[in-house]
């Protein structure tokens, strides 16, 4: 059973930019699939991007394409989410979340078995 650490939340003027880390321990994070989720205030939470184990496969919502960038290093049980170009309406709680049943994209939520404690990202405008 892997768990999951977010870190690299904070406060950043609209523009600019954040770098958040979801470090694995527990398992070897090569065999899930992973995603960022964020929660805004009063809103559901909902997928950010997913990037497959293999790093083949990435998913944006249409919200953050062109701006966030999600990545992983196995050898160092690490996905990234790059975060450019801030705006205002970024700021949440983001969570990482992994899967291990092999069955690709993965939109919702419920279907992931794994999750991290949450990063808090404040975008000022």
């Amino acid at each position: 059973q892997v768990q999951l650490v977010e870190s690299g939340g904070g406060l950043v003027q609209a523009g600019g930019s954040l770098r958040l880390s979801c470090a694995a321990s527990g398992g070897s994070f090569r065999w899930y699939d992973v995603a960022w989720f964020r929660q805004a205030p009063g809103k559901e939470r909902g997928i950010v991007a997913y990037i497959s184990r293999s790093g083949d496969t990435k998913y944006y919502v249409d919200s953050v394409k062109g701006r966030f960038t999600i990545a992983r290093d196995n050898a160092k049980n690490t996905v990234y989410l790059q975060m450019n170009s801030l705006k205002a309406e970024d700021t949440a709680v983001y969570y990482c979340a992994a899967d291990g049943k092999m069955k690709g994209l993965l939109l919702r939520q419920s279907e992931y078995d794994y999750w991290g404690q949450g990063t808090q990202v404040t975008v000022s405008s």
